[in-house]
């Protein structure tokens, strides 16, 4: 069958979602750690210099064996193709809007900022501690909370002592700030 006739999903070359991460606040800085930086540039670059040559040399071998429309090396190198360049778009988009802000700045502060590191209790009793990092490099299972989430914005600015409230859907709950740490400047 002709490609003109065939129909791909729409919008699939210009999708920049970035694999569901949420977009950032109107206006807002890319606010992200060196090593979150770090590892979006090596990512970055893994994908221009490594992958992305494999599958178009892959995606070259597969035309020429002739008929495209049955053949899924093609097929599927083209897909891949176009996840890779869709992923390259985003993280080149994000890199260039970053704002890198070293959390060791504030090292031995009591107030929290980005980067800190955050034990806290809630009114019964029970204590989380989460870091505050970049949209892009967040790992929940891990215990790092976005900049722009709620609790990261109900405990920006409190200090070691301070009650703040945070609006769930439950509710507003108070929290008390337990402990405050920041990495080591060098680390």
């Amino acid at each position: 069958m002709n490609k003109a006739f065939t129909k791909e999903p729409e919008g699939d070359d210009d999708d920049d979602d970035g694999g569901g991460l949420p977009p950032l606040p109107a206006g807002g800085k890319n606010y992200m750690t060196p090593a979150g930086h770090t590892a979006l540039r090596t990512e970055l670059l893994q994908l221009i210099d490594e992958e992305r040559p494999k599958i178009v040399e892959i995606v070259h071998w597969a035309a020429s064996n002739g008929d495209r429309s049955e053949n899924g090396d093609y097929i599927y190198g083209k897909k891949r193709l176009r996840e890779i360049d869709r992923r390259i778009r985003f993280l080149t988009k994000r890199l260039d809007i970053a704002e890198v802000a070293d959390p060791s700045a504030h090292h031995g502060s009591d107030q929290i900022f980005f980067g800190a590191t955050v034990t806290y209790a809630n009114s019964k009793g029970e204590e989380r501690t989460i870091t505050i990092k970049g949209i892009d490099e967040v790992d929940h299972l891990a215990g790092e909370v976005s900049w722009i989430s709620p609790i990261a914005r109900a405990l920006v600015k409190a200090r070691e002592g301070d009650e703040v409230t945070l609006m769930t859907p439950g509710g507003a709950e108070t929290l008390e700030v337990l402990e405050v740490k920041y990495p080591k400047p060098g680390n």
